[in-house]
């Protein structure tokens, strides 16, 4: 079975509407390198701890920051990640859109329209946002993506067919595991594997079962290791054949504090480590190995809830947000 594990990679729009248009060396050093006290543990600190391991990382990086601060700003993501050897594909958060200049090309073709969300726009405006997303990516080095996902999860059906318009063949914006998010992709909590929908093929972020009938989302902030090696362990074992994961580039470090999270960095160490072990598991990239299409009654394919590991989960990220924020 293959495991994704994920990276958001991308600068912080909220910096930036703090701190002005100038703060792009320190928006690196925040939100993509994980800048501490005690040295880096962003992207990089992620990258390199793969590589320690074995495992391969897919980056969905944002190039929308190419709007302020030109492609340059890209690269410096970029770079990084394919000097250690792994997979970029696309993030787009159209957040951005409202912190260009009036008379940015982009914008100008867009009629000045500005969103939250992709989903927020037209199929061709969606179609434009893609191709110039696309077009700055591979303009920072990164080869042509084939994978995508939408900011803040935000995408919708249109987004689906704009994608293969695009040729972009993957999305993996759905979100089973999470209620009420911004994502509008007509899918289900029920559809977690794999599949054809609006012309793409719909990779689910994995989700594990909780308490009380609910979902959890597996994200590196959300599950604990037992759970989500719970996860991957009971993926494999239904035949599943994927597993995708969600972190980001700067979810080690809490950025107001500057400080390294401890707990959260020591579980993504640990993560590393279990799946280095587990047999019949390894990382996938979606430029070598994208996850492949299955047929599996939906529920053999979500993991039980564990009340001991939810509970200790739970103290845990108490414990994270007292001493870390």
């Amino acid at each position: 079975m293959l495991a994704y594990i994920t990276i958001d990679t991308e600068y912080s729009s909220g910096m930036v509407r703090e701190a002005g248009r100038d703060c792009r060396a320190e928006n690196l050093a925040c939100a993509v390198s994980g800048r501490t006290g005690e040295g880096e543990y962003g992207l990089a600190y992620k990258l390199d701890m793969f590589n320690s391991h074995g495992h391969r990382g897919v980056c969905f990086v944002d190039p929308m920051p190419a709007l302020l601060w030109g492609v340059a700003a890209i690269e410096d993501m970029v770079g990084p990640i394919l000097e250690r050897g792994h997979d970029v594909q696309l993030h787009l958060h159209t957040e951005w859109l409202e912190l260009a200049d009036a008379d940015h090309p982009l914008l100008r073709s867009l009629g000045g329209a500005t969103g939250r969300n992709i989903k927020d726009f037209t199929f061709e405006q969606q179609c434009t946002l893609i191709d110039w997303a696309r077009d700055t990516l591979v303009s920072a080095g990164a080869p042509p993506p084939v994978a995508f996902r939408a900011g803040n999860y935000g995408a919708n059906d249109t987004t689906l067919s704009a994608l293969a318009h695009c040729g972009i063949g993957y999305d993996t914006s759905h979100t089973p595991g999470i209620v009420d998010g911004d994502c509008a992709i007509s899918l289900g909590a029920e559809h977690r594997v794999p599949l054809r929908h609006q012309g793409v093929i719909e990779v689910p972020i994995g989700c594990i079962a909780t308490l009380g009938g609910g979902v959890r989302h597996a994200q590196i902030t959300a599950l604990s290791v037992r759970e989500m090696v719970r996860a991957l362990r009971h993926a494999r074992d239904a035949g599943t054949q994927s597993f995708t994961m969600v972190s980001h580039s700067f979810e080690l470090v809490n950025r107001q504090r500057g400080k390294v999270n401890r707990i959260v960095r020591r579980r993504f160490e640990r993560l590393c480590e279990a799946i280095a072990r587990m047999k019949g598991v390894q990382t996938g990239t979606y430029a070598d190995a994208p996850p492949p299409l299955v047929t599996l009654d939906p529920t053999d394919t979500l993991a039980p809830a564990d009340p001991v590991a939810e509970t200790l989960r739970i103290a845990e990220q108490v414990a994270s947000n007292t001493l870390y924020g």
